[in-house]
């Protein structure tokens, strides 16, 4: 059952005013497509500011299995030639070609996810640098979110062809997605409530 609230919708009597308002900010989080997105977007400094968010998920030993990398201007240009590429070897043509550089190329700002998981590590097992990465992921999903600006984790079958990691990754790593950043172009959709309950319980 939820905690009685303080009036103003959080059950949260010892927040400081920042931290309420910090809290209610991210119960309002969701995700926007890149097709709803515009510019501006992210500015490089913004965009550093999201980095150092993503380094305060938690992380065993701190060994940081993740790194990002940002596409805008030229290089989404060069990601849309990824993916023309990619859809040309999958049999694509025509407007279904136009589609692919179309989808590269929705959101001002694209910012790929990168893991490089050790399994050799002797004291952080690979499922707890996933972990990191994914803390890593939602941090900087929540940053953007913080500072005005629509965002959604996008992967799929691109994220797995050969050609597009091989342009994103170094040997030993592997590509986890991609971050879509923007300015919204309108109000979001409302978004339908999910019970705690169903998720948290007693020990």
């Amino acid at each position: 059952m939820p905690v009685e609230d303080d009036g103003e919708g959080l059950a949260v009597p010892g927040a400081t005013p920042a931290g309420r308002g910090a809290l209610r900010r991210l119960l309002q989080r969701y995700s926007v497509s890149a097709k709803h997105l515009g510019e501006p977007g992210p500015s490089d400094e913004e965009l550093w500011q999201v980095a150092m968010a993503a380094l305060r998920a938690p992380d065993h030993e701190k060994r940081i299995p993740w790194r990002f990398v940002v596409a805008r201007g030229e290089g989404l240009a060069r990601l849309a030639d990824l993916f023309v590429d990619y859809g040309r070897r999958h049999g694509k043509e025509g407007r279904d070609l136009d589609f692919e550089r179309e989808k590269a190329m929705q959101a001002p700002v694209v910012i790929a996810v990168i893991a490089r998981i050790d399994p050799h590590d002797e004291i952080v097992p690979p499922h707890e640098q996933w972990m990191a990465v994914g803390g890593a992921l939602a941090n900087a999903v929540n940053a953007l979110h913080f500072m005005g600006y629509g965002a959604k984790v996008v992967a799929g079958a691109r994220a797995r062809d050969p050609a597009i990691v091989a342009a994103h990754c170094r040997e030993g790593e592997e590509l986890v997605g991609w971050i879509t950043a923007g300015s919204m172009a309108g109000p979001p959709k409302a978004r339908g409530e999910i019970d705690a309950g169903a998720v948290l319980e007693k020990f």
